[in-house]
């Protein structure tokens, strides 16, 4: 920090500087437009840096200074005193030598430390020997080191266990603060903070408790924030259910079949079929290259060592994907309002769905319109001239599909 004025020397002090360690003075009063005050630069202090105790509106006629430790004049408190005339200083019982007096009477503090913290009293005595006594304050913090979040349990049960985080370190004159994915915590009655904020209690702990959670310490010359720190719940089990609905399969390739249980551990999934078991394995499924011939019903069993065993089971369908099917007219060219026509979609796939598309678009039935069972027929009676254009046929299963070629009908 810089010096207001030239510092003042170490010496011996004068015959008149004596009456600066005095413990009986007469004090006088300053004009209420010019009060001695005393300000500290900066208000709020950080542990190893410099502070200044300023002084404003000095009075004339000064003779000297004396600076006290604590809300008293005592001589047993004395840090140090000036005097003007000579610039001589001696230093008090309260002189740690890392105090600094200067001319004007500031007085510096040197790698201040949280024991500076408190109360000090300028002594401002005139050439009559009369003092004039005013109070300052210093205000010194720690620099915060980095939190982090402890918990009492490592893995928590859920609906069971209460869990208690603490923001680490301790430190005096600090504020807590916690945040939740980032947020400020919500108001719930299951979330509870120490008187000081440092802890935070979850009673009891549900799988939505999870995280993360950060804590934030605040004081007037630093902050900090924790890493984030994610709770490892294990709750119990929950209905077992397929991952995801794809049964399905290509004919030579994997297929999706899985079971997936609701918990949080490690699970091994058993695949069985006729109750034989198959694969064994930390990932649900099955095997490549499977054929036409897996087609049927498995059991998926998953076993957890804390939550024991569930098992679900479902059916495998195999498919080939499907070829390209083709139209058959009854009639290519018909006659409007006397004639009829029959469209047939002509496939050799097993197991498929089957639409119509007039004019690329999905068709749409007017009641002279007429689908078979199975959509394979397509029958118009009697045809108009705007059923006239083109006509398709699409085929599919669960795996793939397949348009026919345009059959165009003249009408």
């Amino acid at each position: 920090m810089e010096s207001p004025s030239a510092p003042a020397h170490r010496g011996l002090v004068p015959r008149q500087g004596l009456l600066l360690t005095a413990t009986l003075f007469t004090f006088w009063s300053l004009p209420t437009t010019a009060q001695l005050t005393i300000e500290s630069v900066p208000p709020n202090a950080a542990e190893g840096k410099d502070v200044l105790l300023r002084v404003h509106n000095l009075p004339g006629n000064l003779g000297g200074y004396a600076w006290y430790k604590g809300e008293i004049v005592d001589s047993n408190h004395k840090i140090v005193s000036y005097v003007i005339d000579t610039q001589k200083i001696t230093y008090g019982p309260a002189y740690s030598d890392r105090e600094k007096i200067y001319p004007n009477g500031s007085l510096l503090f040197q790698n201040v430390t949280r024991k500076d913290t408190g109360y000090y009293i300028l002594l401002a005595i005139d050439k009559n020997f009369q003092s004039r006594p005013v109070t300052g304050q210093l205000h010194v913090y720690p620099e915060l080191p980095k939190p982090s979040i402890t918990s009492n349990k490592s893995i928590p049960e859920e609906h069971k266990d209460p869990v208690v985080l603490t923001c680490e370190p301790q430190t005096q004159d600090t504020i807590y603060l916690w945040l939740i994915n980032s947020q400020s915590l919500p108001a719930s009655a299951r979330l509870q903070l120490s008187k000081d904020n440092r802890t935070l209690t979850i009673l009891p702990v549900t799988r939505n408790d999870t995280g993360p959670y950060e804590c934030e310490t605040q004081n007037p010359v630093s902050a900090g924030r924790s890493d984030p720190f994610t709770l490892n719940v294990v709750w119990g089990r929950d209905t077992p259910v397929w991952k995801g609905s794809g049964l399905t399969s290509f004919h030579g390739t994997n297929s999706n079949l899985s079971i997936y249980v609701q918990t949080n551990g490690p699970w091994i999934y058993t695949r069985m079929r006729n109750q034989k078991p198959q694969t064994s394995g930390q990932e649900p499924g099955f095997s490549p290259n499977i054929t036409l011939k897996d087609t049927g019903y498995y059991t998926l069993q998953a076993t957890n060592k804390i939550l024991q065993q569930e098992q679900v089971t479902g059916q495998l369908r195999v498919y080939q994907p499907v070829g390209k099917p083709s139209i058959r007219a009854s009639n290519a060219t018909v006659t409007e309002h006397k004639d009829a026509v029959v469209l047939t979609c002509l496939t050799n796939d097993k197991g498929i769905s089957i639409w119509w598309l007039f004019k690329n678009q999905s068709l749409l039935l007017t009641d002279r319109m007429k689908l078979s069972q199975g959509n394979s027929t397509l029958t118009i009676d009697p045809v108009r001239r705007e059923d006239a254009g083109d006509y398709q046929c699409e085929v599919f299963n669960p795996v793939s599909c397949s348009k026919s070629e345009p059959l165009r009908l003249d009408v």
